[in-house]
């Protein structure tokens, strides 16, 4: 056996453990546009898809919530509607929020479906209007249809899962009347991993992890709880468009979720060095009130 074949066995008895501990579990993996940043879209979705797939045949539930708000605003940009943020979100009038239904919808979740079913009939698109699979209330009039989450319903979600397919949630909800709203999709990802009771909540994203010293690549935060997170964000260390991930990192796992993790997506196959390696690659929330906490 030449070296490079001992090497690849060994990494294949190192993922076995975890390949048990994680068979029948769910995981939710929010994929964005961030976790495209240095690699051309192709390859970067491609590698992503073969993750989510191998995850699926060795047993896992993974589920996959996706934003697209670089697609948007390139739309908006192409059809000469400007674009306004107040807080970082998106001011979503009538028109806007059309044109997120279109985008996330109809070309965003496809070409997740599409890259995933390469390898087999694994994926289904659904979007937070399925079902009534999220209802939305909206955030704030000045802001005009950007959404909050009201509730989750898993039932669809499940069923897809207990049918062995993989979802891909569109991050659109409704309320009772119907009226479409455009949901923050760190936010849709936290709430329905709570919802389904997931063992994880994955966000793919364009930073290595959680630093204690934004400016210090050394003072990446290995493993970390709901409250050291709290202190960090009320102290500025996690700012700006960190707060919703991080926010529903600690949402999740005080629901429930076992862990949260926060990976740099440019990093070929993060997701699975994440979940099947003893050292992982990113930043790991837990409760460490719960029995039996590690780095698995």
């Amino acid at each position: 056996m030449t070296p490079a074949a001992g090497q690849r066995a060994e990494i294949l008895v190192e993922a076995l453990p975890y390949i048990r501990r994680f068979a029948g579990r769910t995981v939710v993996v929010k994929y964005g546009g961030n976790a495209l940043a240095g690699a051309s879209e192709h390859d970067a979705l491609s590698v992503f898809a073969t993750d989510v797939v191998l995850m699926r045949l060795v047993g896992m539930r993974p589920v996959v919530v996706h934003g697209g708000g670089p697609q948007i605003s390139e739309l908006m940009d192409r059809l000469g509607k400007q674009t306004e943020f107040r807080d970082g979100l998106r001011v979503t009038d009538a028109e806007t929020v059309d044109i997120a239904r279109m985008v996330l919808i109809g070309q965003v979740n496809p070409q997740i479906v599409s890259a995933i079913n390469v390898h087999g009939d694994f994926a289904v698109g659904v979007s937070g209007e399925d079902g009534g699979l999220i209802r939305a209330a909206p955030r704030n009039p000045e802001l005009g249809f950007v959404g909050d989450v009201v509730s989750v319903n898993p039932t669809v979600l499940n069923r897809l899962l207990d049918d062995e397919f993989i979802p891909v949630v569109a991050t659109v909800g409704t309320d009772a009347d119907g009226q479409a709203y455009n949901i923050n999709a760190d936010t849709v990802a936290g709430e329905v991993a709570a919802a389904l009771g997931a063992e994880k909540l994955v966000y793919l994203t364009d930073i290595e992890g959680l630093r204690r010293d934004v400016v210090d690549p050394t003072s990446l935060i290995r493993q970390t709880t709901p409250d050291e997170l709290e202190g960090l964000i009320d102290t500025g260390v996690i700012a700006g468009g960190m707060i919703p991930k991080v926010s529903s990192c600690i949402d999740a796992v005080r629901r429930g979720v076992r862990r949260a993790h926060i990976l740099d997506g440019r990093i070929e196959h993060a997701l699975l060095l994440e979940l099947l390696t003893d050292d992982g690659v990113g930043t790991m929330v837990h409760d460490p009130s719960r029995p039996e906490e590690t780095r698995i």
